[in-house]
């Protein structure tokens, strides 16, 4: 595989440098089978924390063997101590199949992702909107589910709320971008730039959303007696949204 001088989004030099070192060990055996490697998440959405991101990557191979994953996860292995999760592996092909039934997924790495080397494949991937609106309602839906039914496992306790808002908001954000885009509103930049023009791109009033990522980021610390009253101002925020979409798209 050609190698290329990526464009870096902004991260610390040793960031770039475990980026650079997982890149040069990967390679090896695995150079002709290479087709792209894709830079996606926190750290090109600006939002790396050194220590508490994660490092993300996708690999578009030519073959998904099982030589090729047993060297993959032998570097995982070894690199997962310095932030790098394990990468997503994809042939072409199964990309462009599966955009189909993960739009919201792909939708997520095509708005906010790098190439490092190879081919884009995104340059030529389509997302069908329908089926990202569709996935999105689907996933509201089912987080508010979720969310609720944490508050009962956890039995309504103040320390349970804290953990479960920050984990129900991380896999709603995604969610929420994707809406955003299929009802044409911007659905780019930080979680919190995100966040903070919400009420006013959905039309929903003041949002608790924005609270529980200052608490995911410890800017905020809400008391003992405060957080039901964040819990229910954040369901409450979630189903006048999952009620919007349906008023909006009854046949989505």
């Amino acid at each position: 595989m050609s190698s290329m001088q990526p464009d870096w989004p902004p991260m610390p030099e040793v960031v770039q440098r475990i980026i650079r070192g997982y890149l040069k060990a990967l390679r090896k055996p695995l150079d002709t089978q290479l087709e792209g490697i894709i830079l996606y998440g926190s750290l090109v959405r600006g939002e790396y924390v050194e220590g508490h991101s994660n490092i993300n990557l996708l690999l578009i191979l030519h073959e998904c063997s099982l030589a090729n994953l047993q060297h993959v996860a032998q570097l995982t292995e070894k690199w997962r101590k310095h932030g790098i999760v394990p990468p997503l592996l994809l042939t072409e092909e199964e990309l462009r199949q599966s955009v189909e039934y993960f739009p919201l997924e792909y939708f997520e790495i095509k708005d906010n992702h790098v190439l490092l080397e190879g081919r884009d494949p995104f340059l030529i991937t389509h997302i069908n909107e329908q089926n990202l609106g569709l996935q999105c309602q689907q996933e509201l839906n089912g987080n508010l589910l979720r969310v609720r039914q944490r508050f009962v496992e956890g039995y309504g306790r103040p320390e349970a709320i804290a953990a479960l808002l920050p984990l129900s908001l991380m896999a709603l954000l995604p969610c929420l971008r994707g809406l955003c885009r299929v009802l044409g509103h911007p659905s780019g930049g930080t979680s919190e730039a995100f966040l903070s023009n919400l009420p006013h791109t959905l039309q929903i009033g003041e949002s608790a959303f924005l609270e529980v990522l200052e608490v995911k980021q410890g800017l905020r610390s809400p008391g003992k007696h405060a957080w039901p009253q964040l819990f229910n101002r954040y369901v409450r925020d979630l189903e006048q949204i999952i009620h919007q979409v349906r008023e909006t798209r009854p046949h989505a």
